[in-house]
């Protein structure tokens, strides 16, 4: 078995995402991504380059989430490795190489949201459960003041 070095991704989201499912029903999420590339000059300026482009997928239940959360345009991060494939269709041979995200979320410096601090387990067995009582200890919490005024805060990056 092959060890996977795990690396960081940062980039955005070119294409609307996809949500298809895999021959044994995983859900696998698939979107082009693009970076931004930079050139310095010697002038200590930054002159902007065309961006690159990746495939980008997910897995599972993080498929899922991230079909629901995000579209194009989206900044993010992600976690996970690089993966090079080949297979043939119509008697040509197929090769390339993805990013198979472990972990993804919007970049914040790019990004401004709300966040749901509503337990998982309780979201999830609600989902399942429409009529199950929600215990003390799964009720979302009210976020601190600076909390709030942490969502009126500018954009860092722009």
């Amino acid at each position: 078995m092959a060890i996977r070095t795990q690396e960081s991704l940062s980039g955005f989201i070119a294409t609307d995402p996809q949500l298809t499912y895999t021959e044994r029903g995983e859900a696998r999420f698939y979107a082009r991504f693009g970076q931004e590339n930079y050139r310095r000059e010697e002038s200590g300026e930054f002159t902007k380059l065309d961006p690159s482009f990746g495939n980008l997928v997910l897995y599972r239940a993080t498929a899922e989430r991230a079909h629901e959360r995000f579209t194009k345009g989206d900044q993010f991060v992600a976690e996970g490795y690089s993966h090079d494939y080949s297979y043939e269709r119509d008697g040509q041979q197929i090769e390339g190489n993805e990013f198979v995200a472990k972990k993804i979320g919007h970049d914040t410096a790019r990004t401004r949201y709300d966040v749901d601090r509503t337990p998982r387990r309780a979201l999830d067995r609600d989902a399942a459960d429409h009529t199950a009582p929600v215990r003390e200890q799964d009720r979302a919490f009210d976020p601190p003041e600076r909390g709030r005024q942490a969502a009126d805060a500018p954009v860092l990056g722009h």
